[in-house]
């Protein structure tokens, strides 16, 4: 049992925490009152298990038993009409926000003075000790906390009554950008507070996302075609930006918090130091950095941001020094602030991540989609202490604009602990800029050019393009094919027994027992798991394909619309265009790849040995009056806007994020969005407010508020 450690559930008094039940009744079956009952077993469950797997690192159940918990919850929502304000299946995004609001901080979020030599660090120790011996300080009890500096995006949270009301950036210090909605959808971010928090409760955190979650990113960025980000402070950054949630909670960010910035409550004092307020941070379920420590002087805190310094590289996180504070909170507040930054921190920062090499050769390798990039195979050099021999040059657009030819003396670039890159040319010691090859380096197919971009036009008779296609094809949010990692799949093809896709649906027992590492149990439990995916959902479906510019979202809104694969196949490119959020691009992109031989043939490959997408179900037209029309939400309305688009798509119609010329109302509420009324007004769709949506409502048969039907 884990009681000692469970605080948003109890598993004696809650089914789903420790032994989830393997299958649940018919929703039909329940009654409204049950059925709220089930949904708030199950939410504090979800809660408790976020906290375990993105906190404490320690799940309590499996990854596909959490799924189904989460499916349940969302399922009893949707039946019975449940209250989700508040809700874990929020994290898979909101309604999208017309634009980010400013909004004051409830306390500075100032800067912290930095430098990058110990005897700039001695100095802010004598002027802390100075300080503190006019204020009447005991020197002696003088200690600090020593913490990481991420290299990510500060925030301010705020909790009333232990429920997460609001989020903010840093922006000026004084005030930033609302994306409490964006920071919503982040799963070590509680929507609850465990234990007893105070009544209202500010904190600063740092948005990031974790190395690994970012590399995996990147490169499905690159498989897109998209441009990489930079790194993982960049990407964060531009994530936190998103006006759309859901494109927030496809991306992997994470969080830390690291200081109270309000803690306002009649029957609980904040706590006295800087170091128990990281105990109050385990007691209330936040998110904080591990590799801690209070130190008894300055000399300690210098050796302790060398120990990080020499585990950066280890760390799953980008950091850019460590952060030096004054343990006891008043003397913090003794010691006070300048304008911009307290007297009581100090930023130890490490040296940077620049280095200058001769590049040896460039390296070309193919990604899924059949894009080429380019890698620079340099003199090895240590740069920031570690020593680099290879490095991105992103693609032959960059070569070119680069002018970089093999011999030169190039810039290397470390930035945040990712792939190095190079940005520069600082020596021409080639004659001219590298030739881009006119055949791909796998299969020999010519090579094609896009702007920047280059791709082999092998398709999946390619081996490079085909192992990375079997590998997305079997990914958590495509058709989740357990052990069926990179490894394996390329001991499939060079054994081979995977020389297609389809091919994966021909393998027996027998036929991985042989293999190397494989034994009777995992050979089956492969094949087990291929079996269990025959009859897909239409969206995993099409998720698992690869097609360029659609991921999971796209995938189920292609679904949703055309209901089966058939009707996929047929439409061209207008009629791809009638789907929200696919574009005259995506729309190409989609078409050319389903048009492709070897892709079509993969996917007839595939129905024959008996993988056939199950067909989304459509409304029957007697329960669908609003069939065929489009709807935008903008504004406050006297219900949620997330109710109002769910009883227009239980009639029939379509709900999207934003006006487009398929748009057939503008339904604004109180304080509608601008941007909204702008493409309305550009696009000539007619503008209703809530009177005149309801009477467009009644016109059909249909009450509203909902509450009402």
């Amino acid at each position: 049992m884990t009681t000692s450690s469970t605080r948003h559930a109890d598993p004696e008094k809650n089914p789903y925490v420790e032994e989830p039940p393997a299958a649940f009744e018919p929703v039909a079956e329940l009654s409204p009152a049950a059925a709220e009952r089930q949904a708030a077993l199950l939410r504090a469950a979800i809660r408790e298990h976020d906290h375990r797997y993105y906190v404490e690192a320690d799940p309590l159940i499996a990854d596909a038993t959490y799924d189904r918990l989460f499916d349940r919850l969302r399922e009893l929502e949707a039946a019975f009409d449940l209250d989700t304000e508040n809700s874990p299946t929020r994290r898979v995004g909101g309604e999208p926000v017309d634009e980010l609001t400013t909004v004051e901080h409830v306390a500075p979020m100032r800067s912290i003075d930095n430098a990058k030599t110990a005897d700039a660090v001695r100095e802010f120790d004598e002027r802390v000790r100075s300080g503190l011996r006019e204020a009447g300080f005991d020197l002696d009890a003088l200690r600090y906390v020593c913490e990481p500096k991420f290299d990510g995006l500060s925030v301010e949270l705020i909790y009333e009554d232990g429920v997460y009301v609001r989020a903010a950036t840093r922006g000026d210090g004084q005030a930033g950008d609302d994306v409490t909605e964006q920071v919503r959808t982040i799963r070590s971010i509680p929507g609850r507070l465990r234990g007893d928090p105070p009544a209202r409760l500010a904190v600063r955190g740092e948005v990031y996302m974790p190395q690994d979650a970012f590399e995996a990113h990147n490169r499905d960025r690159r498989e897109r075609g998209d441009e990489p980000f930079a790194n993982p402070r960049n990407a964060a950054a531009g994530t936190l930006r998103q006006l759309d949630p859901a494109v927030v909670a496809d991306r992997p960010l994470d969080a830390f918090v690291f200081d109270v910035l309000a803690w306002d409550d009649d029957a609980t004092e904040p706590p006295e130091t800087n170091w128990n307020q990281l105990a109050a941070f385990d007691a209330l379920g936040l998110p904080r950095a591990d590799r801690v420590e209070r130190v008894d002087d300055i000399e300690d805190a210098i050796e302790y941001r060398d120990r990080i310094l020499a585990a950066r590289d280890d760390l799953n996180y980008a950091v850019d020094g460590v952060v030096i504070s004054v343990d006891d909170r008043a003397a913090c507040d003794a010691l006070g602030s300048t304008a911009r930054a307290p007297r009581w921190a100090f930023a130890y920062k490490f040296p940077p991540r620049t280095a200058t090499t001769t590049l040896r050769d460039i390296t070309v390798q193919v990604g899924r989609t059949g894009r080429l990039t380019p890698v620079a195979e340099l003199e090895p050099i240590d740069v920031g202490g570690v020593t680099v021999s290879r490095a991105t040059l992103h693609n032959p657009g960059e070569i070119e604009a680069l002018g970089v030819n093999v011999g030169d003396r190039v810039r290397v670039y470390r930035a945040g602990d990712v792939i190095p890159y190079v940005p520069a040319v600082v020596e021409k010691r080639s004659t001219g800029t590298y030739a881009f090859p006119e055949t791909c380096p796998v299969c020999d197919a010519p090579v094609e050019r896009e702007g920047p971009l280059a791709f082999c036009s092998g398709g999946l008779g390619c081996p490079a393009q085909l192992e990375r296609a079997v590998e997305h094809w079997a990914r958590r949010d495509a058709l989740d094919i357990e052990g069926l990692g990179p490894e394996r799949v390329e001991q499939l093809r060079e054994a081979g027994l995977v020389e297609s896709l389809p091919d994966l649906y021909d393998l027996a027992v027998e036929d991985l027992v042989g293999l190397e590492g494989w034994g009777e149990t995992s050979a089956q439990n492969l094949i087990d798991a291929l079996e269990a995916t025959r009859e897909p959902p239409l969206d995993r479906f099409l998720a698992g394909l690869g097609i360029p510019d659609v991921g999971p979202t796209t995938a189920e809104a292609l679904a949703t619309h055309f209901g089966d694969l058939d009707a996929l196949f047929d439409a061209d490119e207008a009629a791809l265009r009638e789907v929200d959020d696919v574009g005259p691009a995506v729309a190409a992109s989609i078409r050319e790849f389903l048009d492709a031989p070897e892709n079509r043939a993969a996917i007839e490959g595939l129905r024959d040995r008996g993988v056939e997408p199950q067909s989304a179900q459509s409304a029957d037209a007697a329960d669908a009056p609003l069939d065929g029309l489009t709807f935008v939400f903008t504004g406050s309305l006297s219900t949620t806007r997330n109710e109002a688009q769910a009883l227009v798509e239980a009639h029939g119609a379509n709900a999207t994020s934003s006006v487009s010329g398929n748009t057939d109302y503008l339904v604004a509420g109180e304080n509608p969005g601008r941007t909204k009324r702008d493409a309305a007004a550009a696009e000539d769709v007619p503008v209703l407010d809530e009177a005149a949506f309801a009477d467009l409502l009644a016109d059909h048969g249909i009450a509203w508020p909902p509450e009402a039907a």
